[in-house]
């Protein structure tokens, strides 16, 4: 793994760090690119910033694969050219955010809902670029002791919040169903109109490639949000500056 870093000047605030760290991925893009488009704060600013240069004249022929509909929404009023995994099964380089990073660049993503675009798009390309703030990176993963999402179907979702909660009981995992931000008491929806169950650990939850199949084995879960060794490189935003780490 090789890391470098480079210094922020001391009056830049968190978000213009997000904003720097974001550039910096911004860098790894070429004209005739099919790039795979993040969802969230940080991936926010990197397609603001492609939408930019493709304005500027100094990228051009690119091809965005949104991770999720907000995302397509931000591209389309930048003028980005718009695609599917369809029609380019292969991506060329994806930018993204994290929730939790481990030592390994292991991932989880999803608290923002769009786990299941972001591992298709993400999973489908040659280089993916992670973005995140230092408070993102974790020992292991979970050890946040925040979310650890769990895209799930409507049908019988109950049934499969409590399959989850036993498979990890040992991690003293509680799982709680999502639900949306308006204060309706109703499931938060996904681009796919499926659930979220929010996994929550008190403990390590072990071999992540053991946890990822045991997960998935279940009937009714659709994807998880350990997204495990698909970063190339990640890009971390702190008070001393900006660290990259490269697979």
């Amino acid at each position: 793994m090789v890391v470098s870093t480079i210094s922020p000047s001391p009056v830049l605030t968190q978000d213009d760090l997000k904003k720097l760290a974001a550039y910096k991925a911004v860098d790894y893009v070429e004209s005739g690119m099919v790039l795979g488009l993040g969802t969230g704060s940080t991936a926010h600013h990197a397609v603001n910033r492609i939408g930019e240069l493709l304005k500027q004249g100094k990228l051009n022929n690119i091809i965005g694969i949104p991770t999720s509909k907000r995302t397509e929404e931000q591209a389309l009023s930048l003028g980005i050219p718009l695609s599917d995994l369809d029609t380019h099964p292969v991506l060329d380089l994806a930018i993204d955010g994290a929730d939790e990073v481990d030592t390994y660049l292991n991932l989880v993503k999803g608290r923002g809902g769009s786990l299941l675009r972001e591992k298709m798009v993400e999973g489908a390309c040659r280089k993916f670029v992670v973005i995140v703030d230092e408070s993102k990176m974790v020992k292991t993963l979970g050890g946040s002791g925040l979310a650890m999402p769990v895209e799930v179907v409507p049908f019988c979702w109950n049934f499969t919040v409590t399959r989850l909660q036993n498979l990890f009981r040992e991690a003293g995992c509680v799982a709680k169903l999502r639900v949306a931000a308006d204060g309706g008491g109703k499931p938060y929806l996904t681009d796919n109109a499926n659930y979220i169950v929010d996994l929550y650990f008190k403990g390590e939850i072990g071999d992540l490639k053991v946890a990822s199949h045991e997960i998935m084995r279940l009937a009714g879960v659709v994807e998880h949000g350990m997204f495990i060794d698909m970063a190339t490189a990640v890009i971390i935003a702190g008070e001393r500056g900006i660290t990259v780490k490269n697979k």
